[in-house]
C-alpha cells in the first residue's frame, strides 16, 4: 500500500493534540479547540541550558580577544553576557555587534548602551548582513556565541569569505524530560524542528506511531520524521496552508466530519 492510500485509511477523528512547544498566551490553536470541540495541550520537547563559566573557560576563549560579536538568537545574547558577568568580563564600549534580526538587535539594549555605529542587523539570515560584515572584515576579529548545535549557515558564510572568527558554545539545546507523558496518548503530535523528533525518541526509544497522526512544519522536520520511518499526516507550510494551524484545520475538516 502506498503512503497516500495509507494516509486516507488513517483519516480517523482527532480529539486530542499535543503541540511540542510552550503554551502561548494567545494562539489560533485555542480557536481550533472551540470550533472542533477538541483538546489541545502544549509541552516543550526541548529546552535551553546555559553552560557554567567554569565550563566556558575550558574552551580557552576570552571574549576580550574579539572586537566584534555575531548574535544569531536572543539566547546567544542572554548567555554571552551571563558568562561575561560570571567571569567578571566587561566588553569594551567600542565592540561591534552584528545581529541576524532587528528584534535581536533591540534585545541587546538590555546589556549595552545602544549606538547605531556599533550595532548592525539584518532581516532574517546571515546574507542580510553581508555588506556590513564584509566592510568590517579586514580589521575585526569576530566571536560567534552559539549552542552545542552550532549555526552551520553562519559558519559556512564566515569560512567561505575568509573571516577571522571563532565559534564558541555558551548554551546547550537539550531534550526535555517527558517521562510524565509515558501513560498519556494523543491522536496527533505536532513538531516544528528535528530536535522535537530527537527528543521524542530520547524519552521514548520504543515509540510506535500506530494510529497517532504526526504533523510536521518545515522540510528539515519532515525529513527527521521520515528518517524515523514515520508517516507524516499533516505538512506545513503549503501554498494553501502557510501556517500549522491552517494545515491542521484542513485535516480536521476531513477527519472530524459529523
Amino acid at each position: 500500500m502506498n503512503q497516500s492510500a495509507n494516509q486516507m485509511e488513517r483519516l480517523r477523528p482527532v480529539k486530542t493534540i499535543l503541540i511540542s512547544q510552550p503554551k502561548p498566551e494567545r494562539s489560533p490553536y485555542f480557536n481550533l479547540e472551540k470550533k472542533y470541540d477538541i483538546k489541545i495541550d502544549f509541552r516543550s520537547f526541548i529546552h535551553v541550558e546555559g553552560i557554567t563559566a567554569k565550563a566556558f573557560r575550558k574552551q580557552r576563549i576570552s571574549p576580550l580577544d574579539y572586537s566584534a560579536v555575531i548574535f544569531t538568537a536572543k539566547n546567544s545574547v542572554d548567555h554571552f553576557f551571563r558568562v561575561c558577568e560570571e567571569s567578571r568580563i566587561k566588553m569594551p564600549g567600542d565592540t561591534k555587534y552584528f545581529c541576524l534580526t532587528e528584534s535581536i538587535a533591540h534585545y541587546l539594549q538590555k546589556f549595552i548602551v545602544y549606538r547605531k555605529r556599533k550595532v548592525f542587523y539584518g532581516k532574517r539570515n546571515i546574507l542580510d548582513l553581508k555588506d556590513p560584515l564584509l566592510k568590517h572584515r579586514p580589521k575585526e576579529k569576530f566571536l560567534l556565541p552559539c549552542s552545542n548545535l552550532g549555526k552551520k549557515s553562519v559558519v559556512s558564510f564566515l569560512t567561505e569569505n575568509d573571516f577571522n572568527f571563532q565559534e564558541s558554545i555558551f548554551y546547550e539545546t537539550l531534550a526535555s524530560d517527558l517521562s510524565d507523558l509515558s501513560d498519556i496518548t494523543y491522536d496527533m503530535l505536532v513538531f516544528f524542528s528535528p530536535l522535537g523528533i530527537h527528543s521524542l525518541y530520547e524519552n521514548f526509544p520504543d515509540f510506535k506511531q500506530n494510529n497517532t497522526r504526526i504533523a510536521a512544519f518545515g522540510s528539515t522536520t519532515c525529513k527527521a520524521v521520515l528518517d524515523r520511518e514515520l508517516l507524516i499526516d499533516v505538512k506545513a507550510p503549503l501554498p494553501e496552508a502557510p501556517s500549522m494551524t491552517m494545515a491542521i484545520e484542513r485535516y480536521l475538516q476531513l477527519c472530524n466530519k459529523k
